[in-house]
């Protein structure tokens, strides 16, 4: 696979804006580079795996999980094309993955090593700045979403999630663009403890659901948009 095919999406990038079409090539031919293919549900990867490169998605989406001794999963956060991960382990002197990442579908993955990594710094000043903001602003969200997830009740995770989505769908029916399994990896909950508390809520008077749905009936759980920004901020992970 050639570099050439991918430039477009790398300069689409806010990381790679700043860089012309020939000194990015340029920069290509002069440095080692893989570009790899994940199958879907491949482990791109894994938990405790040594970080040697920096990764950009070049195709498809990857999630970074973490499951835990009695084979609980929690999905920490997704990534799609022009999103990159690594960057902050890359240079941590314990440079190692503390959780899974996993291709959600068939995924193109552009590795990037560190050395290269340090000549694109100190070759354009804009694209370090942007590179520290970016792996600085990823680990305050992942942290603080591994931290809020932890200190919640299944309830409140659920209610959270709904109003997400309201804000983001500017609908009370919830569509659904993942299975129930999914939502509960997402929640880092098991999936009979959703559907136990989904029940519940729907014999409250909270909420409605079906298998692609879930309907808010209490708009007492909308909080409002000023006070729910800082949550919608976390959730989106990708810079």
């Amino acid at each position: 696979m050639n570099i050439k095919d991918y430039l477009g999406i790398l300069r689409l990038t806010e990381l790679f804006s700043e860089f012309f079409t020939e000194e990015l090539l340029n920069l290509f031919k002069t440095h080692n580079y893989i570009i790899s293919k994940y199958n879907r549900g491949s482990i791109v990867h894994f938990e405790s795996e040594r970080c040697n490169y920096w990764d950009i998605i070049l195709k498809g989406q990857v999630f970074v999980q973490k499951i835990d001794e009695r084979g609980n999963v929690l999905t920490v956060a997704e990534f799609n094309i022009g999103d990159n991960i690594g960057g902050n382990l890359l240079f941590s002197k314990y440079p190692y993955y503390p959780m899974s990442v996993i291709a959600k579908i068939d995924t193109e993955i552009l590795h990037i090593p560190k050395d290269f990594v340090l000549q694109l710094c100190q070759t354009n000043q804009d694209f370090l700045v942007k590179f520290l903001t970016c792996i600085s602003d990823k680990t305050a969200i992942l942290t603080s979403k591994i931290k809020s997830i932890s200190m919640k009740s299944i309830r409140e995770s659920i209610i959270e999630f709904l109003n997400y989505e309201y804000y983001t769908q500017e609908n009370k029916k919830i569509k659904l663009n993942m299975t129930k399994k999914e939502l509960a990896e997402r929640l880092g909950i098991q999936r009979t403890s959703l559907s136990r508390e989904l029940n519940k809520m729907k014999k409250d008077g909270l909420v409605d659901y079906d298998a692609h749905s879930i309907t808010i009936c209490d708009s007492d759980i909308i909080r409002l948009k000023n006070l729910f920004s800082l949550y919608v901020s976390q959730a989106q992970v990708k810079q």
